[in-house]
């Protein structure tokens, strides 16, 4: 069993930035991969940035390239994702997840949003 834990989340005028962190608990011994994936209004979720656990491997999606920074501190039980040049096209629920044996874990999510 996995847990995850959001924070940093906010209002923010639009250019502005935030970094949202996630920690991870429990069981991590057989994580492969840890991501960030966020829900607007109306939307389906989308995926973010994500990275592997020996971080590897990172991956953006196209809408946050640039933009976006993710990274673990050392010892691989907290995940970072630094936000820049924010717009209101980026305010959602964003969620940290985790990849475990074949198993997807989510934290409760923590809300951003861009003010114009």
């Amino acid at each position: 069993q996995v847990t995850l834990v959001e924070s940093g989340g906010g209002l923010v005028q639009a250019g502005g930035s935030l970094r949202l962190s996630c920690a991870i608990s429990g069981r991590t011994d057989y994580v492969a991969a840890m991501a960030w994936f966020r829900q607007s209004a109306g939307k389906e979720r989308e995926f973010v940035s994500g990275i592997s656990y020996n971080g590897g491997k990172i991956t953006y999606s196209d809408s946050v390239k640039g933009r976006v920074i993710i990274y673990r501190d050392g010892t691989k039980k907290t995940v970072y994702l630094q936000m820049s040049s924010l717009s209101p096209e980026d305010t959602a629920v964003y969620y940290c997840n985790a990849q475990v044996l074949r198993v997807n874990y989510w934290g409760q999510g923590t809300q951003v949003t861009v003010s114009s």
